[in-house]
């Protein structure tokens, strides 16, 4: 998942942006507004965190031009707690408010709230699966984490596209293998072992510190559970 913070206070971007990254979700930075309305006509998100306190253009001002040709969530974080502020900001088009000073957690769940409400805007609708920072495009058989991009065979490709449409489900190999080769299962499973061998240090090169497969001794593989 993909967030965007627009806040010009330089604390606050520091610290959504620790947590968010935390979460194993990607994120990005604009301190005004016109910079947070270039950044959303140029780069696909998934969530927005607006304040509405902004130089160059307010926040209520990006939200109504955002609505003009995007239905990406957005929440709302700000130190007014008029409860008509907060009436006319969902009338316009936001879809939570957080009252600042808030608390952290309140804006994580808060967001995964807004995610799970809002599910067939984002990363299904432009055929695009995601698993922690991990984005593949199903449409050009891409892979990227972050913005680096992963260079995947075909067969590589199609393994971690089972895993990620199946989050919850452990994979034996012979499902593994009839689910990717559409054939009988005939091998001892040391095909199955080479490829995600092989799939798992292509991950690890572009990024070390996440582990996104697992081995479930005795059964087969799954994804690593995201916190997101």
């Amino acid at each position: 998942m993909r967030v965007l913070v627009i806040d010009d206070d330089v604390e606050i971007c520091s610290l959504l942006k620790k947590v968010i990254e935390e979460n194993q979700w990607e994120c990005e930075l604009a301190y005004n507004g016109l910079e947070g309305i270039e950044k959303l006509q140029s780069t696909p998100f998934d969530l927005v965190l607006l304040d509405l306190n902004l130089p160059y253009q307010s926040g209520d001002s990006v939200l109504i031009k955002l609505r003009a040709f995007s239905d990406i969530p957005v929440i709302v974080i700000s130190a007014k707690e008029l409860v008509t502020t907060k009436i006319d900001l969902l009338k316009i088009g936001a879809d939570d408010y957080v009252t600042k000073p808030f608390d952290i957690d309140e804006v994580i769940a808060r967001s995964e709230a807004v995610m799970r409400r809002n599910a067939h805007l984002t990363k299904n609708s432009s055929n695009e699966l995601w698993h922690k920072n991990l984005r593949l495009n199903l449409d050009e058989k891409r892979v990227f984490i972050e913005e680096n991009e992963v260079q995947l065979t075909g067969t590589e490709f199609k393994i971690l596209e089972l895993l990620i449409k199946h989050p919850n489900k452990v994979f034996s190999k012979q499902n593994i293998f009839e689910s990717v080769w559409k054939d009988a299962y005939y091998d001892d499973g040391h095909t199955i072992n080479v490829h995600v061998s092989s799939l798992r240090g292509k991950l690890s090169q572009i990024n070390s510190e996440v582990n996104y497969i697992e081995t479930v001794w005795g059964i087969g593989y799954r994804l690593v559970k995201s916190k997101s």
